[in-house]
């Protein structure tokens, strides 16, 4: 059985079940915000069984032969659960499911813990520039004198380390990749709140996604500057108002984006690039666990068969 752990808003996840269901392979979707509703038994030590009974299905470990690990949620509140209670239980559910995910093991096409690794920037860029791939000049720095000094030598683009949604005032807001301006004038203890990602900003022709799965790989160009709202991020405006096209990899190049992945410990990623002007390739991030459906959708590319025949490959193995 094909596990695929998510959320019920996850529609990426719909590609893989209907590639499950076109070669008639047996799985599950495990949407974890919905988990409060199973019945869980497990006997470590002894006979070692692992049962989640829900409303619509059951399932044992031993059934699972290779899982795809997409967007799991929290769990949700249960009704018949104290307020004072829901956090607590809220938490043992989450407990319960970290230890599902170790149980699967090596049957994973990205283990959740090499998944969390991965999303580690400085190892990132460190990694990539090692295996040969160009990155921008990069300052990461809470120091006001290190980012005035950085700045002064030409445009910079500004990033965050890891969590790019800042929550205040009963709404949730994005932090985009976003040009940076130093000066005598800027608030300097602004800067020292916490560490960020300076980068020399590169003038793009476009932006290209590359996905990686197994041994194959998948390059997709997107036109983000024909509008001045995506020219630094294009993430900034629906991909649907952007020109995508299907992007020949240099193999070399190709070869490289596996390997990348491969040390990562991964099957899967997501490897966002800028072409400059001079048609060079320059690297920027990978995304463990990205979004991909899109790129399906826009250009073709048969990524959710490749990932359902990269499931195949672990469960047979």
């Amino acid at each position: 059985m094909y596990l695929v752990v998510t959320n019920k808003r996850d529609l990426t996840s719909d590609f893989i079940i209907l590639e499950l269901r076109r070669r008639g392979l047996p799985y599950l979707r495990l949407n974890t915000e919905e988990i409060p509703v199973a019945v869980f038994q497990c006997t470590p030590g002894t006979e070692g069984r692992w049962r989640f009974d829900l409303p619509d299905a059951s399932f044992e470990l031993t059934q699972v032969t290779a899982a795809y690990f997409r967007r799991p949620g929290m769990p949700e509140p249960m009704p018949q659960v104290r307020d004072a209670e829901q956090n607590y239980c809220t938490q043992e559910w989450h407990a319960t499911l970290q230890s599902l995910y170790w149980a699967i093991g090596e049957r994973w096409l990205n283990p959740p813990h090499l998944i969390a690794l991965a999303e580690n920037k400085i190892y990132q860029l460190t990694l990539a520039n090692s295996l040969g791939f160009m990155i921008p000049d990069t300052l990461v720095s809470n120091d006001p004198l290190a980012i005035k000094k950085f700045a002064d030598r030409g445009q910079i683009v500004g990033k965050p380390l890891r969590n790019a949604v800042v929550t205040g005032g009963n709404r949730e807001r994005v932090l985009f990749t976003t040009r940076v301006s130093v000066d005598e004038e800027t608030d300097a203890d602004s800067m020292k709140a916490c560490p960020m990602i300076l980068q020399r900003e590169i003038r793009k022709k476009f932006d290209v996604r590359v996905t990686v799965v197994g041994e194959q790989v998948f390059a997709a160009t997107i036109d983000s500057q024909t509008d001045p709202a995506t020219e630094v991020d294009w993430r900034r405006m629906s991909k649907a108002g952007l020109g995508h096209a299907v992007y020949q990899l240099p193999k070399a190049m190709a070869d490289r984006c596996i390997a990348l992945t491969r040390k990562l410990g991964l099957r899967f990623g997501a490897i966002d690039f800028v072409l400059d002007q001079d048609g060079q390739l320059w690297f920027l991030e990978i995304n463990p666990n990205g979004q991909w459906g899109w790129i399906e959708t826009r250009t073709g590319h048969p990524i959710a068969a490749a990932i359902v025949s990269e499931l195949e490959r672990i469960a047979n193995a």
